[in-house]
């Protein structure tokens, strides 16, 4: 059968989302390739998915059809170039989906002369399909390749689309984002065990407080504030808690989080 799907690098955003097609039927196993350089990640996937796995990223270009996806460290970026640039079809040539962070379009097409490209970044709750996926395509993309695109983010979560100046920024938001949750759902918990807690108990509390929350605002489409000052009671334990996160500069430290995020994002890459 023809390969249709190509995944250049078998990591853990590689994997969240060959797991998330091969489970939603988007490509069968049969359709789909992974070149991964670490042999006991390739016969893992290999095993758990039944997918085609090698160790040469030329080889792989070559057989793929439809769509390679770029899922590799940004700093190796150079030396998949190098072994890929010789086996790029004439024509047609396969969509290139890129999460490299930091790295533009500019510089993508630049390394892939005449490859239709998008740059996109999801993030790590794809794995369970409630990813985030920001994507800009690049100048020579068809309607095909967008709608090709398009669809394999939608087997991991949600889609935006967004000029490329803003990909820094939904890089340090998204991107990083689950970091900044799961340090929150832990201090939570600690919080819970200061006050007495059982550890187990107050991770429960703490993981489906913040869980129920996200969704309450996503599914009422109430904005965040007006949320909190529904829980907050004149005098009450919310309004003591808050004073105290306003205190330490809870905000304050979670904006600036995203800033460094993007400014990292930008600095990685090369516009």
């Amino acid at each position: 059968m023809t390969i249709k799907l190509g995944l250049i690098g078998g990591g853990v955003m590689g994997e969240a989302i060959l797991s998330r097609l091969l489970a939603r039927k988007i490509y069968q196993v049969s359709e789909v390739i992974v070149s991964e350089p670490q042999e006991a990640r390739r016969s893992f996937l290999h095993q758990r998915y039944g997918v085609s796995v090698t160790n040469d990223n030329g080889q792989m270009w070559s057989q793929v059809r439809e769509t390679v996806i770029l899922a590799v460290k940004p700093q190796i970026l150079s030396a998949v170039v190098e072994e890929v640039v010789d086996k790029l079809p004439m024509e047609p040539s396969p969509l290139m989906i890129s999460i490299l962070a930091g790295v533009s379009l500019k510089q993508l097409e630049n390394s892939f002369p005449g490859v239709s490209i998008v740059r996109a970044m999801p993030n790590t709750p794809a794995t369970v399909g409630a990813g985030m996926t920001a994507i800009c395509c690049g100048d020579h993309l068809q309607p095909i390749h967008h709608h090709i695109a398009t669809t394999i983010f939608q087997a991991v979560g949600e889609v935006v689309e967004v000029c490329e100046s803003l990909m820094d920024a939904v890089t340090g938001l998204s991107g990083s984002g689950p970091a900044y949750v799961a340090l929150m759902i832990e201090a939570l918990a600690d919080g819970g065990v200061a006050s007495g807690l059982p550890r187990a108990v107050a991770k429960q509390l703490a993981l489906h407080t913040v869980l129920g929350t996200a969704k309450l605002i996503a599914e009422t489409n109430i904005h965040p504030a007006e949320l909190k000052d529904q829980v907050t009671s004149p005098g009450g334990t919310t309004i003591a808690g808050v004073r105290e996160l306003e205190r330490a500069g809870f905000r304050s430290a979670l904006m600036e989080a995203v800033k460094a995020a993007a400014e990292r994002s930008r600095e990685m890459g090369v516009y």
